[in-house]
């Protein structure tokens, strides 16, 4: 989108402040003081679930940092595995 100079200027301080205001980052439902109250309330209005609480076990954790939560995303077999892997030995039949 291409503007004019003046059009610029006039949408660009529409953003800044007068003096002495302090910009309020949030308000309304995302308000630090009232916001679990509000959530659940429009979870309520909107007849949504609680969301599950992430329960972090040792066995969770990233083994690398010890910081980050690991998820389960898919459990590969050992043929679908050799699939991705260019050099891996291919599984034996046990059959």
């Amino acid at each position: 989108m291409t503007l004019e100079a003046d059009e610029f200027l006039r949408r660009f301080l529409l953003h800044v402040l007068p003096s002495g205001f302090v910009r309020i980052r949030y308000f309304g439902v995302l308000a630090n003081r009232h916001r679990s109250l509000l959530l659940n309330l429009c979870r309520e209005y909107l007849q949504m679930r609680l969301p599950r609480k992430v329960t972090t076990s040792l066995a969770n954790l990233c083994q690398h940092c010890r910081s980050g939560i690991m998820r389960l995303v898919e459990v590969l077999s050992a043929v679908r595995l050799s699939a991705w892997l260019p050099d891996a030995p291919q599984p034996e039949n046990s059959s």
